[in-house]
């Protein structure tokens, strides 16, 4: 196993996880991505627009007028509170992904700092639980299967928006990621559930480039940040 993206956690504690891997343990994923394009608007695998309900409809109409007019705050841009699934998925800034301890996955976002905890091989919390403690990104639980990480999330609340262009969802989502290693990229195809807002189940799909060439930078709300030029569609 290489143990990539893992720093300052011990030798010893680095070749027991190599050790770990060696015996048929997870698979790899962990490392430095970075995605090569970047799209305002969430893109729906198939093509398409995804598929509101007349509330979510309604919801979006609002949202869009609200931002153009400014009565509505894009607070992930204003005030940096995290993004929120999936729209953090579309963060043309780099990430890092942790795989330890080893009953965590972990996703450490240069945008806003933002971190996401998976725990691995464990029941989602319960409902009760959830509706008490909601949360921007959710609460999350991972499992393996071959050699995609299947991630589960819900427990989300209504602060965040799907895309940047304002697409909503209730409390009600929650969603499904299937990640995985393909050659030097990460792919993350997810399916978002959320019945109040959406006629029917849909996916998008994420790709990003390995760049263990890349360390991540400090991150200021509102202040001057890395170069994106190379990530196609920044504006």
């Amino acid at each position: 196993m290489k143990v990539v993206g893992v720093r300052g956690i011990g030798l010893s504690f680095a070749l027991a996880l190599a050790s770990c891997s060696a015996a048929g343990a997870a698979p790899d994923i962990s490392g430095t991505y970075w995605a090569t394009g970047y799209s305002p608007q969430i893109e729906v695998v198939g093509g398409g627009d995804p598929p509101l309900n007349a509330a979510g409809k309604l919801a979006y109409a609002k949202n869009q007028a609200g931002l153009r007019d400014g009565s509505v705050v894009d607070k992930a841009r204003r005030v940096c509170v995290p993004d929120g699934v999936p729209r953090v998925l579309a963060t043309p800034y780099p990430f890092e992904i942790f795989q330890v301890p080893l009953d965590h996955v972990t996703f450490l976002y240069e945008m806003n700092h933002q971190v996401r905890v998976i725990f691995m091989d464990r029941p989602l919390p319960s409902l009760e639980s959830l509706i008490v403690d909601p949360r921007y990104n959710g609460h999350s639980v991972g499992r393996w299967d071959g050699d995609t990480l299947v991630v589960e999330s819900s427990g989300f609340n209504e602060r965040t928006f799907l895309d940047a262009s304002g697409l909503p969802h209730s409390d009600e989502m929650n969603t499904v990621e299937r990640i995985r290693k393909v050659g030097n990229q990460l792919e993350d195809i997810i399916t978002i559930h959320d019945p109040e807002t959406y006629v029917r189940d849909w996916q998008a799909r994420f790709v990003y480039d390995e760049r263990n060439d890349v360390r991540l930078e400090d991150y200021a709300c509102n202040d001057m940040h890395r170069d994106l030029s190379r990530v196609k569609g920044v504006r």
